[in-house]
């Protein structure tokens, strides 16, 4: 499965966590790689849906977008070689070879109090947990927010909660 014309940009094959996305070409720092796309669904919505509720990506308060092919196939890690960018882009955070699998950090991407997930990256910094993003150490908060890759409503709601003190 490959997505893109021409030559493919991003294939989707097997990988140690079943099936993962990986780029069919080089990617440079900062170049897009894939806008998310799918039907927004309520929070209730995703819950009702179960086990699918792994393949949302959280794009506000109670908002998700229900992602499809080939995105739903980007992996999680903690050391990720992609970030979220615009609530949807998908972004290189470093270059990134032709054949490497493209993961970004879940955690970036949620703040519901409601899902996590066991870490199988297998990276060396693992934190063997997925969860929400004020549960990520704050020098680990600081480099994504600097590098752009937090969702939006996580970002308003930072802000938020600065002003209050």
């Amino acid at each position: 499965m490959a997505a893109g014309q021409g030559s493919p940009q991003l294939i989707v094959r097997r990988c140690d966590l079943g099936l993962g996305l990986f780029a069919g070409r080089p990617f440079d720092a900062g170049e897009q790689i894939l806008i998310f796309s799918g039907p927004v669904l309520s929070f209730d919505a995703m819950v009702a849906r179960g086990e699918a509720e792994a393949n949302a990506l959280q794009i506000d308060d109670l908002l998700y977008l229900d992602i499809g092919a080939p995105g739903v196939y980007a992996n999680h890690s903690c050391l990720p070689n992609a970030g979220i960018r615009q609530d949807t882009r998908l972004v290189a955070l470093r270059p990134i070879s032709a054949g490497e699998e493209i993961r970004y950090d879940y955690s970036t991407t949620m703040w519901e109090n409601h899902w996590t997930m066991a870490c199988r990256c297998g990276q060396v910094n693992c934190r063997q947990l997925v969860a929400d993003f004020p549960t990520l150490p704050t020098q680990l908060q600081q480099r994504y927010l600097q590098l752009q890759v937090v969702q939006t409503f996580i970002v308003n709601r930072l802000q938020r909660s600065l002003r209050r003190r």
